[in-house]
């Protein structure tokens, strides 16, 4: 696929023209969220950007690339002034950047990184969502990179890895709300969605849209004492209401990544839909289209977007959402400004079908567990199973080579992002309701308030210690997070 073209100067004209009518029309981003609760006006080192007006062109990261079924990458963590959103402030940041490199592979290749900690808090990196590996010195979340020193990962993707939109992030003990929220998370992309796509397709230009928020405390991003409720700003690739420019007509594909530490997205686009062709890097069966994308913290959505056949400016926001009476309530903010102008294309069929994918709805199921959330009334201690996380001890233990069915229950009133390392799962229900089969496989599923879900896990390559949580990160540091520990069948012959 192709990386997003330069408008010809007819295309920039038409843009320029809309976006100077959206802009007297008054129709200028909103940048403010709030908590569920009432909420104080900001103090002055709590400050909250205005609204903004379209900005930008919106920029992809840069990527590293893998060459030859090798990735090579050094990735250095360090706090830097930086610009962000329209405002230079200090920040955790990967290679410099607020909005680091993407890592793009193929399935099979080996990812070779070094990363060097240039902060004064231990570190480390958690590469979500992708079947590799727990163990040193692959996906071990357990490694602490001290202040000065390096760590080098390798990872082996299976050639069965599958394709979509993945991400990384630090994973420090009892630090990775703070780390995330201060900057440390880009995306990963595994190539090979477009091989399902029809012919008409495949060349379509892609973008990256990782949504990630900050709040501003004086000069830097705010990392600790975080409020998952305060006001935040909302941020595409590090940039405040970019401009995503299309012509009419034409079919894009982006990646959907929610990788901020905290907080949901309900994603609309204004007289469009999203075509969902893969979701936490798995392709679906069938195509489906909707108005609206819930996006818990850690999940991620790969799209079709198809411009209407003629010029016009319309707005990707994402709409009020109420994660309960004990959680948080996000307020309606602009995302990006959609401009569509330029030489008009023949709108292509989106496709129906899609990509084969397993199902295990017959499969035997060797064990059954039960994995509840809970926390306390003031919301600042949280459980697994009446247990905050403790890294000496094992809470789970599963085989290799079997698949276990798995209740994960929400005993609280608010909505939690469950999370498990290593293994993708199949969704089967939601307090009771079976899912759609054709689009049922996730690493990170949203559990309702006082609901439960049904899932099934397939152990498959890998034994080791690894972890499942709930992904907003400060529910994560504060207690909800167990260890599950995937081990080697017993030998049959005893």
């Amino acid at each position: 696929m192709t990386r997003s073209r330069t408008r010809p100067p007819l295309a920039r004209l038409v843009a320029l023209l809309l976006l100077s009518a959206a802009w007297l029309a008054g129709c200028a981003g909103h940048t403010a969220s709030g908590h569920h609760h009432a909420t104080p006006p900001p103090a002055p080192q709590d400050r909250q950007a205005p609204p903004a007006a379209p900005g930008p062109r919106l920029q992809d990261p840069p990527e590293l690339v893998s060459r030859d079924g090798v990735l090579k990458a050094a990735i250095v963590v360090e706090r830097r002034k930086v610009q962000v959103g329209g405002h230079r402030l200090y920040a955790l940041t990967y290679n410099g950047r607020y909005m680091p490199p993407t890592l793009r592979v193929r399935p099979g290749d080996r990812i070779d990184l070094t990363m060097t900690n240039r902060v004064r808090e231990d570190t480390n990196v958690h590469v979500h969502g992708l079947h590799v590996s727990p163990r040193s010195p692959a996906d071990d979340i357990f490694v602490a990179i001290k202040y000065g020193r390096s760590h080098h990962y390798t990872y082996r993707l299976p050639r069965t890895v599958t394709p979509g939109t993945y991400w990384y992030h630090s994973h420090a003990d009892m630090m990775s709300a703070a780390q995330v929220a201060g900057g440390e998370s880009g995306v990963i992309v595994v190539d090979g969605l477009r091989r399902y796509l029809p012919p008409a397709l495949r060349g379509i230009t892609e973008h990256v849209v990782a949504l990630k928020d900050f709040q501003i405390h004086g000069d830097a991003i705010r990392t600790h004492g975080l409020k998952i409720g305060a006001r935040t700003n909302r941020t595409v690739n590090g940039q405040q209401n970019p401009v995503i420019s299309l012509r009419p007509g034409e079919t894009q594909l982006w990646r959907l990544a929610n990788i901020g530490a905290n907080i949901y997205y309900r994603l609309h686009l204004k007289g469009g839909r999203f075509h969902v062709i893969a979701q936490d890097g798995y392709p679906v069966r069938r195509v489906y289209a909707a108005d609206t994308l819930v996006i818990a913290a850690g999940a991620r959505f790969d799209v079709l977007v198809q411009a209407a056949g003629r010029p016009g400016t319309t707005t990707l926001e994402t709409l009020a959402y109420d994660t309960g009476k004990a959680g948080n309530r996000f307020p309606r903010t602009d995302l990006a400004t959609v401009v569509t102008g330029g030489t008009p294309v023949s709108p292509a069929r989106i496709p129906a079908d899609f990509a084969p994918n397993e199902d295990l709805a017959r499969a035997v199921i060797a064990d059954r567990k039960t994995v509840v959330f809970t926390e306390n009334a003031a919301g600042d201690v949280f459980y697994v199973n009446g247990r905050t996380y403790a890294p000496d001890r094992v809470d789970f233990t599963s085989v290799l080579g079997t698949v276990e069915e798995w209740t994960v229950r929400n005993d609280s009133d608010e909505e939690h992002s469950f999370h498990v390392h290593t293994n993708q799962f199949q969704l089967m229900s939601t307090d009771g309701k079976a899912s759609d089969p054709d689009h049922r496989w996730f690493d990170t599923v949203n559990v309702p308030a006082r609901g439960n879900v049904v899932i099934r896990v397939p152990f498959t390559d890998f034994t080791g210690r690894t972890v499942l949580h709930c992904h907003i990160l400060n529910h994560e540091d504060m207690g909800m997070m167990a260890i599950l520990d995937i081990v080697p069948p017993r030998d049959r012959g005893k």
